[in-house]
C-alpha cells in the first residue's frame, strides 16, 4: 500500500500532480476540500459540526477533519493506497493522521514536497487568478500572506516526516511531464525500501 502525503506551498503544482498520481498508481485521493464539501453538502453529522464551527468563524477542529478522513479511508479497503493533498498542514494533524493509518494497519510511505521559491509561486497563483475565479489567486498581499501562513504552520510538517526518514524533496520546475517523472522516480524508490 502506497500512501503519499503530497506536499508543498500553495501554487506548487500539488493539483496537476495529484490528478497524474492517481491515474498511474490508482490511488485514492483525498483532499480535505472535497471531503469537507462533502460532508457539509450531505449534511452528514460531521458536515453539521464543521458547518457549526464555521458559522461562528472558528478554524474546524482536526477531530472532526480527521473523522471525516477516516471515513474516506474506510470506504475503500481495498485501496492499493492514497494520496493526502491538503493535510496534514500542521504538526498535530500529522500525528492525528499516523495515528489513524496506523490504526488500520498502514502508515504514510512517504511526503513528497514539491519545491518552488516564492516569486515563482506568487507568479503562478497570479497567472491561474485570470482564470480561477478564486479572489483570493487575485490580490499579490493575499498571495504572499498566503505563503508566510504556509512557511510558519505547514513548513514544519515537513520537518516532522523527515525526522523518520520519510520526507523528500524534488524540483518542482519544469514542465508538468518532467515534474512527473521526478515525483514517479521518488515514489518508485519508496516502494523499494
Amino acid at each position: 500500500m502506497i500512501n503519499l502525503v503530497l506536499f508543498g506551498p500553495p501554487g506548487s503544482g500539488k493539483g496537476t500532480q495529484a490528478s497524474f498520481l492517481i491515474e498511474k498508481y490508482n490511488l485514492i485521493h483525498i483532499s480535505t476540500g472535497d471531503l469537507f464539501r462533502y460532508e457539509m453538502s450531505h449534511d452528514t453529522p460531521l458536515g453539521q459540526e464543521a458547518k457549526a464551527y464555521m458559522a461562528k468563524g472558528e478554524l474546524v477542529p482536526d477531530s472532526v477533519t480527521i473523522g471525516m478522513l477516516r471515513n474516506k479511508v474506510e470506504k475503500h479497503p481495498d485501496a492499493p493506497g492514497f494520496i493526502f493533498d491538503g493535510f496534514p498542514r500542521t504538526i498535530p494533524q500529522a500525528e492525528a493522521l499516523d495515528a489513524l493509518l496506523i490504526s488500520m494497519g498502514t502508515e504514510v510511505s512517504g511526503l513528497i514536497s514539491l519545491a518552488v521559491g516564492e516569486e515563482e509561486i506568487v507568479q503562478r497563483i497570479l497567472k491561474r487568478g485570470e482564470t480561477s475565479g478564486r479572489a483570493d489567486d487575485n490580490d499579490e498581499a493575499t498571495v504572499r500572506k498566503r505563503i508566510a501562513i504556509y512557511k510558519k504552520e505547514t513548513a514544519p510538517v515537513f520537518g516532522y516526516y523527515d525526522s523518520k526518514h520519510k520526507s523528500h524533496s524534488i524540483n518542482g520546475l519544469g514542465t508538468i511531464t518532467e515534474i512527473a517523472e521526478r515525483l514517479t522516480a521518488s515514489i518508485d524508490a519508496l516502494e523499494k525500501d
